[in-house]
């Protein structure tokens, strides 16, 4: 899959575009949290490298390694990226953290060499298909049941996508997955999946295989969950939008409150149905009491709110403590029918007086794919809202315009691209750039169409949506020796 399969479905290409660019606004909000920025920048101070990457929206130039992990704990810093909620819970978006920097790194080399740089639509098709391996894998294999983490997956996933884009085959794709499942295991053995007694089955699947039932193709991108209007753990999303429906009858009413009932899937019960002390904002944002408290309370829900100084608040706590959670089996059900994928929740507000709210259900949430239409606007405003938060406003529009051009951002290199959201940019990025869409290379017979910074043709978007990333001889898509 990785080697051979070449990406067709455009509602994936689009999808994939809006979550690298959401990527990069969560990690812009991010930087506005000291927690998160002391964790940032090179191991060893002073060091410099002359072939790196730079870490979004910062000055730091580091090595490809350095930069995968600052953008990667950037991404998930506030909980507010994309979620895949199956048999494990995963982050697709986690793999972004990978991707971009290394072909930035791989650019810069390339470049260097007198070689065309790679461009995002080379990223945008490394990010869907490792979207589709950590997804599949996800759909029918529980991690958490066995008490594992599932970043697991996301390493296998970014293993393959990452040692393709170095130029590697399909031997080397399957020797560097093999080293992902292996990796941190403590497991000694030469198969890594089916060794008897000491393979990943064996081991912790107790003789069990890993399943995967669907074909590997575009799956996982076009139906991947976004989290659009607040951070939250993406179980908790639609049980949030009830709450905000319910804010005005609660909200001058909170000293009356008998009880709160939430009706949920299995997974939220067994995921964020927390009691008891919460100590900092992960443990915050991972409580679904917490969250529809919040949203009860203020008709509102940032990243702020999980700080100490919004959960301070007495009336959150008492709150909580008044909550019931209730599995609804039929929520359950539709959470794991693949022809639906909802993430239903059922919010309910009871007062001393024996009287209540209506019982407010939501099915799908903002960032599910039946509500794109509602979803992709709204993510646009998450991205020039994040973009505000660290530059002036008239970059900040130039950036967000240049992004929602599709054949701008697929034909961008990929040095420009995360030039964009740098402290300091150069110069030529903000204006229109030299080999845009309007460049014409000196010479270019009349009538010839622009070329993108890929220097394939840029048509619609619907072209720009079949056209194929770099060819490199001999190395497959993406790729570079």
């Amino acid at each position: 899959y990785v080697v051979g399969y070449q990406v067709k479905s455009r509602d994936a290409v689009k999808t994939a575009r809006y979550a690298i660019m959401d990527s990069m606004g969560c990690a812009l909000l991010a930087l506005n949290f000291p927690e998160c920025t002391k964790l940032l920048g090179p191991v060893v101070p002073g060091v410099t490298v002359r072939c790196g990457a730079h870490v979004i929206g910062t000055e730091y130039d580091v090595d490809p390694v350095t930069a995968a992990h600052n953008l990667a704990t950037a991404i998930r810093w506030l909980d507010y990226n994309d979620a895949w909620l199956a048999s494990e819970w995963v982050h697709p978006s986690d793999v972004i953290g990978a991707i971009v920097p290394l072909a930035e790194y791989l650019s810069r080399v390339r470049l260097e060499r007198s070689l065309p740089s790679l461009t995002m639509r080379d990223v945008i098709v490394a990010t869907i298909k490792a979207y589709e391996i950590l997804g599949i894998l996800a759909l029918e294999n529980s991690l958490n049941q066995i008490g594992v983490d599932h970043v697991l997956m996301t390493r296998v996933a970014v293993a393959a996508v990452c040692t393709h884009m170095l130029g590697g085959g399909r031997r080397e794709v399957v020797s560097a997955v093999s080293q992902a499942f292996a990796d941190g295991a403590g497991l000694r053995f030469r198969l890594v999946l089916s060794a008897p007694v000491w393979g990943f089955n064996d081991v912790f699947y107790r003789r069990a295989h890993l399943s995967v039932k669907r074909d590997f193709a575009e799956y996982v991108m076009e139906n991947t969950l976004f989290k659009v209007a607040f951070p939250a753990e993406f179980h908790a999303q639609t049980a949030v939008e009830a709450a905000f429906r319910l804010h005005p009858q609660v909200v001058h009413r909170v000293d009356e409150v008998h009880n709160v009932t939430i009706h949920t899937t299995r997974g939220a019960v067994r995921c964020i149905d927390k009691t008891g002390p919460l100590t900092n904002p992960a443990d915050r944002d991972h409580c679904l009491q917490y969250a529809v408290a919040v949203a009860l309370l203020y008709g509102t829900l940032t990243a702020e709110h999980y700080e100490e100084a919004v959960a301070a608040d007495p009336r959150i706590d008492e709150l909580r403590r008044r909550m019931h959670v209730v599995e609804n089996p039929q929520y359950s059900a539709d959470y794991l029918d693949p022809e639906r994928r909802s993430v239903t929740n059922a919010v309910q507000v009871h007062f001393a007086d024996r009287t209540s709210t209506s019982k407010v259900e939501v099915e799908y949430p903002l960032g599910h794919r039946r509500r794109r239409l509602e979803c992709f606007p709204a993510l646009e405003k998450k991205l020039l809202a994040a973009l505000g938060t660290r530059m002036p406003p008239l970059r900040a529009g130039r950036v967000f315009e240049l992004c929602l051009d599709p054949q701008r951002f697929d034909a961008m290199a990929v040095p420009d691209f995360v030039e964009l959201f740098s402290p300091a940019p150069s110069p030529f990025i903000l204006p229109p750039m030299r080999g845009g869409v309007d460049f014409k290379p000196q010479g270019a017979r009349a009538g010839a169409p622009a070329l993108g910074y890929g220097g394939y043709e840029v048509g619609n978007e619907d072209d720009a949506d079949e056209a194929p990333g770099i060819e490199y001889p001999g190395l497959g898509r993406g790729g570079a020796r």
